[in-house]
């Protein structure tokens, strides 16, 4: 005999999934263009775009496609853009000095950005790593990363892209004290509206290979990143960089990879209550191209089911590689 329900149930959590418009009015989270920053890869000369291989659907620009690529963001409906540079060989140093040349490529891909697009969001990287010939984000001294003499060149860095235009600077070295430092040149220089997105929690995560691949920045020796960015074991170790960060000036903070730290987004936000990035890093995005390349996953509704994930962890913004699809999903199913 069928087990017999009560015939007035208090609750039906059901009711609510019925149809594609109760679903709509009820749902708690939602994701929109406006989420997403666009990473760009630019590159030094004129030469044609260079695909990376590990990264399919991802280019090496040169400063006109760069521009045309970040216009095709914005009017996706993505507010902002992260320029990540390809260094020629012969400019990479032990000091990284390339980084802080007003005539880099990083400060010319900011003007011609802010040219054409004046109101696009430009977001510049403050790290060695892709000047350094050794591949590392500070200066070596004896074998280890000298943290003081490497804020003396991240502040150099930032105040040179800030000199460019750049409307935020975002500090990924992960250097103790290089935001307070960085927040005092650019007041002292009258950079006083310029922005700091703070690279709090960067886990020395397998999932940045891609990334390094797109800038030849792989480690070449010198020491191990394991010393600078964080264990991926540790969460509350997390909570003070970001507290430190914070304390020091940082405007936004970051959890660096993505999708294996959902706990610390949701922890970061939870504690401090400010505005959250998450970056959904060349690992994660490759892992989705594989799988959809294969048949393994459909990649649209996986890519926007991730997306949403960072959103109801609590990120306020999203770097991902997706961001100009994802903007043009989004659009196309709200248009439905």
């Amino acid at each position: 005999m069928p087990f017999a329900l009560s015939r007035f149930p208090a609750h039906r959590p059901r009711r609510l999934r019925s149809g594609p418009a109760i679903r709509a009015l009820v749902r708690e989270t939602r994701l929109a263009p406006e989420d997403l920053i666009q990473p760009l890869f630019v590159h030094d000369g004129d030469g044609p775009d260079e695909p990376i291989p590990s990264m399919p659907g991802m280019f090496r620009h040169n400063l006109s496609s760069l521009v045309d690529r970040a216009g095709q963001a914005w009017e996706a409906g993505v507010p902002a853009v992260a320029l990540f540079p390809k260094v020629a060989d012969e400019r990479k140093t032990l000091d990284g000095s390339a980084a802080w040349d007003d005539a880099g490529i990083v400060p010319q891909a900011v003007r011609a950005l802010k040219a054409a697009l004046p109101d696009l969001l430009v977001i510049t990287d403050i790290a060695l790593d892709p000047y350094s010939s050794l591949g590392q984000d500070g200066v070596v001294v004896d074998g280890r990363i000298d943290n003081d003499l490497t804020i003396q060149a991240l502040v150099q860095q930032a105040a040179c892209q800030a000199r460019a235009g750049a409307d935020i600077v975002a500090p990924s070295d992960m250097m103790d004290g290089r935001v307070g430092a960085i927040r005092g040149v650019l007041d002292e220089a009258g950079f006083h509206d310029t922005l700091i997105l703070a690279y709090s929690a960067k886990f020395a995560s397998v999932f940045y290979g891609p990334f390094r691949d797109a800038l030849d920045s792989a480690p070449r020796g010198g020491t191990d990143k394991r010393t600078y960015q964080m264990d991926p074991a540790n969460g509350d170790e997390a909570l003070h960089e970001v507290a430190q960060d914070l304390a020091e000036g940082a405007d936004m903070v970051m959890v660096k990879p993505g999708m294996p730290y959902l706990d610390l987004v949701w922890r970061v936000k939870e504690t401090f209550g400010r505005p959250t990035a998450v970056y959904q890093v060349s690992g994660e995005y490759a892992m989705f191209k594989a799988a959809a390349a294969k048949g393994w996953l459909e990649e649209r509704p996986a890519v926007l089911e991730g997306l949403l994930g960072f959103k109801r962890a609590g990120a306020d913004a999203i770097l991902t590689y997706y961001a100009t699809d994802a903007a043009r999903w989004i659009r196309e199913i709200d248009a439905r």
